[in-house]
């Protein structure tokens, strides 16, 4: 498996993982305040990591001091993304806002490309603007349709952003799992001092339940997505984070009853070319 390949199972592989996370959180139906429902989600996650990583030896090698000052940034930027997304999540259907999350392939590519001086090929650009203008198709936005939430998303997706080209950056001594166990301490500390602002309520079992999920698929998440993003060019890898819509639209009708329309199943099914699209076009490349 190429690097550009194995990046792709990854990426497709974060996003699953991050809109069970979402569909778990959703489903709470805001029974728990939202800081306090992060704080908690948070302390899990982080337990759960710092056990992983050290049974498989991910905190044996201290990272050079760069790299702890790339995985501060890296963790704050997460909180970022964290907050502002979450706001959104519990105030927009889970299938229009992970239609909006779908600009961060564009943005990542172009951020890739002015920092790291990374080249992005014609048909690679492309494939993203044409897989963009699917998401556009889906959402199909107008003065009646963008909100206040409309505006959180899209600050989630500068959140994301800034973390994916931070991540670029570490080193390839810095294990994955330390990173991720960096980025949840992160969201878990400024969860917790934020919950400091609001009243703390008794926590159901139903809520309970839906928390140890979210945990562990956010365990998920932040690992993939940490792995994907130094593993291939992310001009490749991008437009598969794409999968998070699909994916995001099957939970939003079998979970929340949301049925898309026309213009969003043709929307999907034009997002979906271009990420193959663009598997094919590396795969040919590799064959020369």
């Amino acid at each position: 498996m190429s690097p550009n390949t194995a990046g792709a199972v990854l990426m497709m592989a974060s996003m699953v993982a991050f809109v069970m996370n979402d569909t778990f959180l959703k489903l709470t139906g805001g029974e728990v305040p939202l800081f306090q429902l992060i704080f908690l989600r948070g302390t899990l996650a982080t337990l759960l990591i710092f056990l992983l990583a050290h049974s498989l030896g991910g905190l044996r090698s201290r990272p050079a001091r760069s790299d702890v000052i790339l995985i501060g940034l890296r963790g704050l930027a997460e909180v970022i993304t964290a907050y502002f997304f979450l706001n959104a999540l519990f105030q927009m259907p889970l299938g229009n806002l992970n239609a909006i999350m779908q600009v961060v392939p564009l943005t990542v590519t172009l951020g890739s490309a002015l920092v790291y001086r990374e080249a992005v090929g014609w048909r690679r650009m492309l494939a993203i603007l044409i897989g963009l203008g699917g998401v556009l198709l889906i959402i199909r936005p107008g003065p009646e349709g963008f909100t206040l939430w409309s505006l959180y998303a899209l600050a989630a997706v500068m959140g994301v952003t800034m973390r994916d080209l931070i991540t670029r950056r570490l080193s390839r001594d810095v294990h994955g799992l330390a990173v991720t166990l960096g980025t949840s301490f992160a969201v878990m500390t400024g969860a917790g001092i934020a919950s400091l602002t609001q009243d703390w309520v008794p926590v159901s079992g139903h809520s309970a339940a839906l928390i140890c999920g979210s945990s562990l698929a956010v365990l998920a998440g932040y690992y993939f997505s940490i792995q994907v993003m130094r593993t291939g060019d992310v001009s490749f890898v991008a437009p598969f984070r794409y999968t998070g819509l699909v994916v995001a639209m099957i939970m939003g009708f079998l979970v929340f009853g949301e049925v898309p329309g026309p213009l969003t199943l043709l929307g999907a099914g034009i997002v979906i070319a271009t990420g193959l699209f663009t598997f094919y076009r590396e795969r040919k490349l590799s064959h020369r």
